[in-house]
């Protein structure tokens, strides 16, 4: 079976932000580079998106994969569909923004 990778318009908003800061620190090369590496893992789970962790204890269903020991990766699958719902870089805290949006509700 195939699953569909979507990405969430906060993850786009990660990989934008996350692209213009390599942009600034490094190149736009590497920048491009990395980000479009990232894009390629996360639609790599369209294979075989179980393979995260499970992070129920975040938010039911919640899923993590790592790239490059310097990003995780969060998202869910539902369906036939892996959503992509957000992409940390260098130890940004997963957990507060999802508690956060839970706070909001």
């Amino acid at each position: 079976m195939s699953y569909r990778v979507v990405f969430a318009p906060e993850a786009e908003a990660q990989l934008v932000a996350l692209y213009r800061y390599i942009r600034q620190e490094a190149s736009a090369d590497i920048a491009e580079r990395f980000t479009t590496a990232i894009i390629n893992h996360c639609e790599a789970l369209e294979t075989f998106p179980h393979r995260g962790t499970p992070r129920d204890d975040i938010r039911p269903g919640l899923r993590t994969v790592s790239f490059r020991r310097r990003v995780t990766i969060a998202y869910a699958v539902v369906t036939d569909q892996v959503s992509i719902l957000g992409i940390y870089y260098a130890g940004q805290e997963i957990a507060v923004d999802w508690a956060d949006e839970d706070q909001q509700r």
